[in-house]
């Protein structure tokens, strides 16, 4: 194997993705940003929830949330669904696996939360049920995607779809879109000074 050809072609396709991406998503960008500020305005929060990687995306967006991201500042209400052990196994256990987000949605949400779905493929049983019970309660039911979008293509709004169908380069954007949400929500929500 050419590891100077593997190294190169990584990051080329990461900066391709990227461009893609950046032409692509705005709108749906700002859209979430202002329905996250809406929602913190209003006393709400936000609930984060996916598998795997998205999993780990999860917690360390809701972590940069609680805690800061680039300053110390107030904190933004947000949590992980992807990391009370005891509710993921006893759900997962007694209910099925695919109702493990939509549970804790019904137990932890509240009408004017924003909650935001996370699958590379648009295609996660228990992410999709997720946002259905978002839905049913009357929170913002939002999802960042790719692989064309999937079934939650219909159920997510908004939804920020990377233009790619390689996993790694999805996940690379949802953690660059997850980041530029924290921090236009430090600015947009007045915590920190531009």
């Amino acid at each position: 194997m050419d590891l100077n050809a593997f190294y190169n072609s990584e990051f080329d396709e990461h900066a391709a993705v990227g461009v893609a991406t950046h032409e692509a998503l705005q709108e749906p960008f700002t859209a979430l940003v202002l329905a996250a500020k809406s929602s913190i305005e209003a006393g709400g929060k936000i609930l984060f929830f996916g598998n795997g990687g998205s999993a780990a995306d999860c917690q360390h967006l809701a972590t940069e949330l609680t805690i800061r991201y680039k300053t110390g500042r107030d904190p933004i209400a947000a949590i992980a669904l992807t990391t009370d052990s005891s509710a993921l196994t006893a759900g997962g256990n007694d209910l099925g696996f695919d109702q493990i987000f939509a549970r804790q949605i019904a137990a932890l949400a509240k009408p004017g939360d924003v909650a935001i779905g996370i699958s590379t493929s648009g295609e996660s049983e228990n992410v999709i049920l997720g946002l259905r019970q978002a839905r049913a309660m009357d929170c913002v039911a939002a999802a960042l995607g790719g692989k064309g979008g999937g079934r939650m293509t219909d159920i997510a709004d908004p939804y920020l779809v990377v233009p790619s169908n390689t996993t790694a380069r999805i996940q690379e954007m949802h953690i660059t879109l997850g980041q530029m949400l924290c921090g236009a929500l430090e600015l947009e929500l007045g915590l920190v000074k531009a």
